[in-house]
């Protein structure tokens, strides 16, 4: 993959780009066809957001096949991970983990277990344990911040240590051992299962695709010309517009940013990206930071840690990973 390609400060046309009106990346327009491939494309609510799949094959409808199979294993890993439904793994650890250890998935112990690496890298920059305090900001339904007393008695808590991930009975379990401790993996679980959606389509025999999660994506192989995959970075002052582009070619990358979901409180924008040391929305200046990696998990947690961080800082973390900023605004 090349390093980040500036884009003139205009808006892409639609015959450059796919219409911007989802997530923070956005694929450049592909043609139908090209050296007797077809391309198949779906968009798709998955995950608490919204998914395109681009698959480049000779045969069609194998094509729409292994995308309903790949669409399929997104909503495994939602099924598995989401923290909306009592019933998922993390539903079911945050009801009673506090008192009793929970038995979860493999799959979703595999998750968690990455999840504290990176807490431990970052020293709690990233923690999967903030549950709670994503809650109470809610920032898609609340229209002011929550009260700073209870925003205190959540802060600077280091609330990953109290996450115990062992074993019970030749199971993977989850205990709590702090008091205020709900997991939240939506700054991981979401690369994880793109990085799950494109081993699908692999298994499929597909070499030549895209899944985009709205800030997720992986590039497979090359688009129908025959060449690298255009991915546009979304600009964070206009939907309507570019801040960058990359040519990825069998790579991942993912944008946080503080523009998708936000509201705004005298003249302040409250977003959902919380910084655990003040339990509030990280406030830097920093508007998003776009990481590549070898694969989406690894970019996903990578770019909810470094968000609204010193780069330095950030590099210093992502040391001896794969990931790695490519462009930040």
């Amino acid at each position: 993959m090349s390093d980040v390609d500036r884009l003139e400060p205009r808006g892409p046309s639609r015959r450059e780009f796919v219409a911007l009106g989802v997530g923070a990346l956005v694929v450049a327009s592909i043609p139908l066809a090209g050296r007797r491939r077809f391309v198949a494309q779906r968009t798709v609510p998955v995950m608490g957001s919204l998914a395109d799949l681009t698959v480049v094959h000779r045969d069609r409808r194998h094509a729409h096949a292994a995308i309903d199979a790949a669409v399929a294993r997104l909503r495994e890993v939602d099924d598995l991970m989401t923290r909306f439904r009592d019933g998922s793994d993390v539903g079911r650890a945050n009801l009673t983990a506090a008192h009793e250890g929970v038995t979860v998935d493999a799959e979703t112990a595999f998750v968690l277990a990455a999840a504290l690496q990176w807490a431990d890298r970052t020293d709690g920059a990233f923690d999967p344990a903030l549950g709670r305090l994503i809650r109470l900001w809610d920032v898609e339904h609340r229209h002011a911040p929550p009260p700073q007393d209870a925003v205190r008695r959540l802060a600077g808590r280091g609330l990953y240590r109290g996450l115990d991930l062992s074993r019970w009975q030749g199971h993977p379990a989850v205990r709590f051992t702090q008091d205020d401790l709900a997991i939240d993996l939506g700054g991981i679980a979401a690369g994880y299962g793109v990085d799950q959606a494109v081993a699908t389509l692999r298994a499929w025999g597909i070499r030549d695709g895209i899944v985009n999660l709205s800030g997720d994506l992986y590039a497979m192989g090359r688009s129908a010309d025959g060449n690298p995959w255009r991915v546009g970075i979304r600009s964070p002052e206009r939907a309507d517009r570019l801040a960058a582009s990359l040519d990825m070619e069998d790579a991942a990358v993912t944008t946080s940013g503080d523009y998708v979901k936000y509201f705004e409180y005298q003249g302040r924008r409250y977003h959902h990206l919380i910084d655990p040391a003040t339990g509030a929305p990280r406030a830097s200046g920093m508007h998003s930071v776009t990481v590549q990696a070898d694969d989406c998990m690894t970019a996903d947690a990578a770019a909810t840690a470094c968000f609204g961080r010193d780069h330095s800082m950030s590099e210093r973390r992502l040391a001896g990973t794969s990931a790695r900023i490519v462009h930040t605004a």
